[in-house]
């Protein structure tokens, strides 16, 4: 069965485990763009908002407390798929990205000096440029996908209590 409690606590684990796995493919060299570094944000939050549902629920009925903390994921995650999805779509060329961080780089170097210079300061991390897909879905795109279905399963949540 289903309760509040294991609805927070399989929250907490994915929005835990979603993050560490992009500390884990950073570590592997897969350097996280300035949108992934920003969608991270979402877990950074929402794991220790997770933490404090689940304790909140460790009791089996949900507190008023706990059902405004699962409004709260639903909120942070929902804004998360939503960035997501809009990064995936960045990737895929459906529309533009920020110009901080896509497209080409704006000036070509005049000599060799200019050229090091510009290796120093210029991000080599596109937004717009796809490191890895696993089932044909980057890690925005999967991103996109995780924090739904968390966002559902809060909603969900609070909608039966």
């Amino acid at each position: 069965m289903l309760t509040p409690f294991r609805i927070a606590l399989a929250i907490f684990v994915i929005a835990f485990a979603t993050i560490a796995g992009a500390w884990i493919f950073e570590y592997a060299g897969y350097l996280p763009c300035e949108l992934c570094l920003q969608q991270r944000w979402a877990y950074y939050i929402g794991v220790p908002v997770a933490a404090l549902t689940v304790a909140s629920t460790v009791s089996g009925k949900p507190s008023p407390i706990a059902k405004l903390l699962f409004v709260l994921l639903a909120l942070i995650f929902i804004g998360s798929a939503i960035f997501g999805a809009y990064h995936a779509g960045v990737e895929w060329g459906f529309w533009e990205g920020p110009t901080g961080c896509t497209g080409a780089i704006p000036q070509r170097a005049s000599d060799m000096s200019d050229f090091m210079r510009q290796l120093e300061t210029t991000k080599v991390v596109r937004c717009d440029a796809v490191a890895i897909r696993i089932l044909g879905l980057s890690l925005a795109g999967w991103n996109a996908v995780i924090s739904a279905v968390l966002a559902v399963l809060a909603l969900r949540t609070v909608s039966r209590a």
